[in-house]
């Protein structure tokens, strides 16, 4: 969400400060906890943004609910002023000691705005050209700060940026399964679609006594011995969240009606190996 021109006058115009109550018996509330993140929430995330950055923020501003009709239940936005002090993905111009952005945030009990300011965050993020304001990939991209996201998300930036790292799953286009000489022998290749036009295949191989097992390739060359992707891993994550519920129709190219129920069951099963892609945002 792009800041805009209001927002810059919001405390001229009165707009209320999101700070503890004053007075003798005023009781601060407690800060806001870092939300459940899953694997799924932090990808989709950090893979949007150009900018990830730690930031403490120095001013939070409530925007009138008439101005941001779309804002969810139990969330409000609000306008900050936060001072840059890493980052972690992105180049913040040098010299630029504040950041101003919107964002979307729960409340806490009974309605209420917990406090924000000075509170530590990781906003992901998009820059705005020639400006302090950046832009949030998603309403919700200001998450407070703690150890273990930083760390998840530092790693994360790491397989992103890797040269082998997997581009995203666009569909299935083609599948077949291929009997061998021996009994019980034969392999299923799914050919895959991407957003980058990388080729990309799942192969399921079937050996006499041998357990089923099956790889994922991102490249013209298929490794025979791989193994499936490692749970809340970056391949992980593109055939979870990018491959269809379902063998679309009309792709399977196999020889025959048995051939081609074997294809189904074999990309039923890497589905279920896979198991779902769960995340905790919503949307």
């Amino acid at each position: 969400m792009v800041v805009s021109r209001w927002t810059r006058l919001a405390t001229l115009a009165g707009v209320f400060m999101l700070v503890a109550p004053h007075g003798a018996n005023a009781v601060a509330a407690p800060p806001p906890a870092p939300p459940s993140l899953a694997y799924a929430d932090l990808v989709d995330l950090t893979d949007s943004s150009t900018l990830v950055v730690r930031a403490q923020i120095r001013d939070a501003i409530l925007v009138p609910a008439k101005r941001a009709p779309d804002v969810k239940p139990g969330f409000a936005r609000i306008y900050v002023e936060a001072t840059p002090t890493e980052v972690l993905r992105g180049t913040v111009p040098s010299g630029l000691t504040e950041l101003h952005y919107l964002a979307d945030v729960p409340l806490g009990p009974k309605g209420k705005l917990p406090p924000y300011k000075k509170l530590q965050v990781l906003i992901y993020a998009r820059p705005v050209r020639g400006s302090a304001d950046v832009q949030l990939v998603a309403p919700d991209a200001q998450i407070v700060w703690s150890a273990d996201l930083d760390a998840r998300t530092r790693s994360l930036i790491a397989e992103l940026s890797a040269p082998d790292a997997p581009p995203r799953v666009t569909g299935v286009t083609q599948a077949l399964y291929e009997q061998g000489n021996l009994v019980g022998e034969g392999e299923t290749q799914l050919f895959l679609s991407t957003a980058t036009g990388q080729p990309a295949t799942i192969t399921v191989q079937h050996r006499p006594n041998r357990p089923t097992n099956w790889s994922v390739s991102f490249s013209e060359v298929v490794n025979p011995n791989g193994r499936p992707p490692s749970p809340d891993t970056l391949t992980w994550f593109r055939l979870a969240c990018g491959l269809p519920r379902a063998m679309p129709s009309g792709i399977n190219v196999s020889d025959n009606n048995d051939d081609r129920i074997q294809a189904e069951v074999d990309y039923s099963n890497v589905l279920h190996d896979l198991g779902p892609c769960e995340r905790m945002r919503g949307h």
